[in-house]
């Protein structure tokens, strides 16, 4: 690892990226990307020592509330998180500001900060994504080497239900000829329908390779899965889309699942959902302390306590 500060960390969408790298050894990574010009090796993860300060600030301006999203770029909860506890720091302070928080991870160490998780959820909201790509534990540790495995994950989804949490998944990336198997694409729907989770978010059957993220996962083919990467290539050259052959039946599978449960599955929708700010009930804003006892009524929009 190696420390940096920043001048500013909450991007024009509210999102922030609380480390820079990842030491989680996905295979098909994307942030691996050379567009993302980072200079320095993925795993030398770049803590942002400053990043809580940094972000005090930037909601202390806020003159509106909204969600802030974290996890697009780098999972919050690596395991540096364990002892420098920055994103707890910032949920701490997104918290106290009463911002909503979106986050998104692979690891069971968020279950460390159930208590603030809870709590933004009482006034706000809060919503908890979790990726899920391979139903078999197995091919799981192959191709998510240093992460929770998609059971561990799952029992994190479950938690977050009985403690009232919504939750989204990531359905993506299912990788050509490796995971693209409607065994697999049931497993996982599977757990997610008795997760009861919120939403599922699912691009298409398949991967994006760029240069950075291609040659690592190309590597990584020629170590477990010998003679895919030539498979890849005749198939696919060079393209960024990488789609599978199996795209429009898994996809229909989960589609017709998302709807038959009522779990939103919609792009845009889940989008939507993740970036709407909700304030907690009009009625709970209006009554005062003392006063949570008296019986109330509700008539023509307005609170009044019930005449004896």
């Amino acid at each position: 690892m190696h420390e940096t500060e920043v001048k500013g960390i909450l991007s024009a969408q509210n999102g922030i990226n609380i480390y820079r790298g990842c030491t989680h050894g996905c295979i098909y990574c994307d942030s691996r990307s050379k567009c993302y010009q980072m200079n320095h090796d993925f795993e030398d993860i770049e803590v942002k020592v400053n990043a809580p300060e940094v972000l005090e600030k930037a909601l202390r301006r806020k003159r509106k509330k909204c969600m802030i999203i974290t996890g697009a770029m780098s999972d919050p909860y690596i395991h540096l998180e364990e002892k420098l506890e920055n994103t707890r720091k910032c949920i701490e302070l997104i918290y106290s500001y009463g911002f909503g928080l979106a986050i998104q991870t692979k690891s069971t160490r968020i279950l460390r900060d159930l208590d603030l998780l809870k709590k933004i959820n009482e006034n706000t909201k809060c919503v908890i994504q979790m990726t899920l790509t391979t139903y078999d534990e197995d091919l799981c540790k192959i191709i998510e080497p240093n992460v929770s495995t998609t059971r561990e994950r799952f029992e994190v989804l479950k938690i977050m239900r009985d403690n009232g949490i919504p939750t989204v998944v990531w359905l993506s990336p299912i990788l050509p000829f490796i995971n693209d198997t409607e065994e697999n694409i049931r497993g996982i729907l599977d757990y997610c329908v008795e997760a009861k989770v919120h939403g599922i978010i699912c691009f298409g059957i398949g991967l994006t390779l760029r240069e950075g993220n291609r040659e690592y996962f190309y590597k990584k083919l020629d170590e477990h899965f010998p003679g895919m990467k030539a498979r890849y290539i005749e198939r696919y050259k060079y393209a960024y889309n990488v789609n599978s052959p199996n795209n429009h039946k898994l996809m229909s599978i989960i589609k017709r699942t998302c709807k038959h449960h009522g779990i939103l599955h919609d792009i845009e929708e889940c989008f939507n959902y993740l970036h709407e700010f909700t304030e907690r009930n009009e009625y709970e804003q209006l009554i005062l302390p003392g006063l949570d006892k008296l019986e109330l009524s509700i008539k023509n929009d307005a609170i009044r306590p019930l005449s004896k």
